[in-house]
């Protein structure tokens, strides 16, 4: 039942993760677009959090953890989002629906193997200068769309018990197109201005965890990860239009190299297993070069990358029969990151809380997760915008076991 499953998923999200617009904010226009990619729905109820070796949940932020994996583990999962994005004097509401991640985790001993499909960074903006109302006036309509999904395929081999290492490759790629319209009140003719960016690259990722006892109950947990500094290759393609001119003007293909900073993620807490988790993750990532040709800019800067973020889960009574809410996961996070982006002299920040529950299905190890995150980013100083999100995710997690051998007696 799971591989039908996981074809038909594979089928509609290939199709999906090309189509959608990922996101609905203007900051969107800057570097390579909103960072999507956020981990599980497991973790990400906990801001981030992912320092267990979980042998039933699949991990993707650290390879190491696929080590400990105990069945073969297929997990999917989507977002329905809406932003109030405001300035000083106006606000507009936007909504959008996502698909997050498709992966499958497969374990093989001591060694634990994964692969899947997830939105690295999603463009999705439409502003509207509208100046009709005086003659003479320019009026400007700005839109962009697309972004940059990656696949990986990561191995972890469990060194001792309580002990994983791993590293995975991933391979970045997608398209980015914005365009930009110009027309004078009172003026028949307009400009438009189309810029079409394929972007593509890979890069490296390696991790490990570690846990050990307290006392007779409690563990501590520990994790860390690293990815390497990287490259994308960009092949930008501008086209001018003139409504006066049938023949738009279509520039030759200029080449562009942007610099992902690399990135190091550590975390540890303290908790146990099957009852309670509470811990915290930092993550830090240099400043690279994500300015193409089409969105430089005087007014913009990029700068370190940095994340905190403090979560865990509880279980009431993980073996109960009697109770099945006493099964649930439930699940709770804080994280303030500081993006990297600076505008206007003005660092863009994310500050948020997200909250989160994981239902068992009866008579399996597979779960249903539901989680809600909220909380603002940016500024409405010096001209900006901020945004006040409020994201609703749903994931599914299902495990099975493909490669027992049967016996029969």
């Amino acid at each position: 039942m799971i591989k039908k499953i996981i074809i038909s998923a594979c089928l509609l999200i290939s199709f999906v993760s090309f189509a959608q617009q990922g996101t609905a904010s203007p900051y969107s226009f800057y570097g390579i677009g909103d960072a999507r990619f956020k981990g599980t729905l497991e973790n990400r109820s906990m801001a981030g959090v992912s320092i267990e070796q979980d042998s039933i949940h699949l991990n993707v932020d650290n390879p190491s953890s696929y080590a400990s994996l105990r069945q073969t583990t297929f997990t999917v999962g989507g977002s329905f989002g809406t932003a109030t994005l405001k300035n000083s004097d106006h606000s507009e509401k936007a909504q959008r629906a996502t698909f997050d991640y498709l992966a499958i985790g497969i374990p093989m001993k001591k060694f634990g193997a994964a692969f899947g499909l997830v939105p690295l960074s999603s463009v999705g903006y439409k502003i509207l200068n509208d100046n009709t109302a005086t003659e003479g006036a320019t009026n400007s309509q700005f839109e962009g769309k697309g972004g940059i999904n990656k696949v990986f395929f990561g191995l972890g081999y469990k060194i001792r018990p309580n002990w994983n290492i791993g590293a995975d490759v991933q391979y970045n790629f997608g398209s980015i197109n914005t365009s930009s319209v110009e027309a004078i009140t009172g003026v028949q003719n307009a400009t438009r201005e189309t810029n079409e960016s394929d972007l593509s690259g890979a890069n490296f990722n390696v991790g490990t965890m570690y846990q050990t006892k307290i006392d007779k109950k409690m563990m501590l947990f520990t994790s860390l990860n690293y990815t390497f500094a990287s490259t994308l290759n960009a092949s930008n393609v501008r086209t001018i239009e003139v409504d006066s001119d049938p023949d738009p003007i279509v520039s030759d293909p200029v080449e562009a190299k942007l610099k992902l900073g690399s990135k190091l993620t550590i975390g540890a807490g303290v908790g146990v297993p099957r009852k309670w988790l509470v811990g915290t993750t930092l993550a830090f990532q240099g400043s690279g070069q994500y300015e193409n040709y089409y969105n430089s800019s005087d007014d913009v800067r990029y700068e370190k990358y940095s994340k905190y973020a403090l979560g865990g889960y509880y279980i009431p009574n993980y073996t109960s029969f009697a109770n099945y809410f006493s099964r649930v996961t439930y699940r709770a996070g804080l994280k303030y990151e500081k993006t990297g982006l600076v505008l206007n002299n003005q660092e863009i920040n994310d500050i948020g809380m997200t909250l989160g529950a994981g239902f068992p299905i009866t008579g399996s190890f597979s779960n249903v997760n539901i989680g809600i995150e909220f909380g603002k980013r940016g500024t409405t100083s010096a001209g900006l915008i901020q945004e006040n999100y409020l994201n609703f995710s749903a994931s599914f997690s299902f495990n099975d076991r493909w490669f027992s051998q049967r016996k029969i007696e």
